[in-house]
């Protein structure tokens, strides 16, 4: 396989005319493909700053068979899956073409591997920065019992409590580099800006919960994220509000309603598969450490 089976462009409408297909035939496994490249071809340059993506994809045969996004320098590569031999070849390229990156975020085998191609071609080591686990709505369930209160889509009236609650959300699994861009005020750059949010609320009014979609794409949405402040845990309110929101992607037509979580936290997990949602595999994201070989 040749390096030059890769093809790179900075234009989105480029992109997607040549992988949409390839990246539509499995959503759930393209989903942070599908949802990144959605916001920035709605956004534009608001999506990313002044500096311009890359997209690429793998073609054979007049067949694409693997494609990559990044959306600026700072962020991470973001591939489908890659065998070994794709990796290497993508190292090879974009080593060749003088990229630096920052690391890379994908399934577990892909950013595995293209870590350890990645070392192998200029001589960055990695460590692992972000884990979590890839679920897919099954037979959607309400647990029991609901409590009191009902769902409410969040309006214009409610960004200061919403950006306060990502944040905090952000505070509490750690994702320093999502407070940066929100307390900057870059709340469009930030992977919230492209969210659609739900609260839980009491019977008095009151939000008790918060979840959010992405657009749908594909015909897939990702819940991203989900938070209930501290002192309103272990009351139903979080699986009332990601019932909530997973009800009405369906009813809008959504095939594919998907959300990641942290296999440590054994309670969210139990109740998201209490929900309905059924494991898919295991993502991971490596950080670069280390000048590279010209």
């Amino acid at each position: 396989m040749r390096p030059d089976d890769w093809h790179l462009t900075d234009d989105v409408d480029e992109f997607l005319a040549r992988a949409g297909e390839f990246l539509g035939s499995r959503p759930t496994l393209h989903t942070l493909t599908l949802t990144a490249i959605e916001k920035i071809r709605k956004r534009g340059s608001e999506a990313h700053g002044t500096e311009a993506p890359v997209f690429g994809q793998l073609e054979r045969g007049g067949e694409v068979e693997a494609a990559f996004y990044r959306v600026d320098s700072r962020r991470n590569l973001n591939p489908t899956s890659l065998s070994p031999e794709q990796a290497d070849t993508l190292a090879v390229h974009l080593a060749g073409l003088g990229h630096s990156l920052p690391g890379v975020l994908s399934d577990h085998d892909t950013a595995t591997t293209f870590a350890e191609a990645w070392q192998r071609h200029t001589g960055a080591t990695s460590v692992r920065s972000w884990g979590a686990r890839l679920h897919r709505l099954g037979t959607l369930t309400a647990p029991e019992p609901i409590p009191e209160g009902r769902g409410r889509v969040a309006g214009g009236q409610d960004r200061d409590q919403v950006v306060r609650w990502c944040r905090e959300f952000c505070v509490d699994v750690g994702e320093t580099v999502s407070i940066d861009a929100i307390d900057a005020g870059g709340w469009a750059t930030s992977r919230f800006g492209d969210r659609h949010f739900t609260f839980w609320e009491t019977p008095d009014g009151s939000p008790a919960s918060m979840a959010a979609v992405t657009s749908m794409t594909a015909d897939m949405v990702r819940i991203d994220p989900v938070y209930t402040p501290a002192h309103l845990r272990a009351r139903g309110y979080a699986g009332a509000v990601t019932v909530e929101v997973s009800r009405a992607a369906l009813a809008a037509g959504a095939t594919d309603v998907v959300l990641f979580a942290d296999p440590a936290n054994t309670t969210s997990t139990a109740l998201y598969q209490r929900i309905g949602f059924v494991p898919v595999g295991d993502f991971v994201g490596y950080d670069f450490l280390g000048a590279t070989r010209e």
